[in-house]
């Protein structure tokens, strides 16, 4: 699973969805992406779920770049517990993503095994997404 090696804070507070995204939102890899069209947490084993999906259908022939990486931790609480005395321990890794954000991008195969992984690959997210080729993206 995707986790980041260290972070300056163990319980991080959380961070906004909303709006577009000002990073990464425009294909700069491959040839054809995977693109938010709303904003959500990705967590790592949707990421990772998303990634098995596209390598298996391409049968591992030409390149993927994931472009969002879970820095941010999710807390809980343990169950039964009641409120009050202090936030919860990290439970899970999340990836902020905002509307437009380049996610997924694949080359160097053609463009219906191409398109038919990236599908494959959305329907692992918790997210509408779009299936974008360079140069035609508005």
């Amino acid at each position: 699973m995707l986790m980041p090696k260290r972070t300056k804070f163990r319980r991080p507070h959380r961070v906004s969805y909303e709006g577009k995204a000002k990073g990464r939102n425009e294909i700069l890899n491959g040839e054809y992406a995977l693109i938010a069209s709303e904003g959500a947490w990705i967590t790592n084993r949707q990421i990772e779920a998303a990634r098995i999906a596209m390598t298996r259908h391409m049968k591992r022939l030409g390149m993927v770049w994931i472009n969002i990486f879970p820095h941010m931790a999710k807390t809980k609480k343990p169950l039964e517990v009641r409120m009050g005395s202090g936030k919860g321990a990290p439970d899970h890794w999340v990836a902020v993503v905002k509307e437009g954000k380049v996610m997924f991008e694949i080359n160097g195969v053609s463009e219906e095994i191409a398109r038919e992984s990236l599908r494959l690959a959305s329907h692992k997210l918790p997210i509408k997404t779009k299936i974008v080729k360079r140069g035609e993206q508005a």
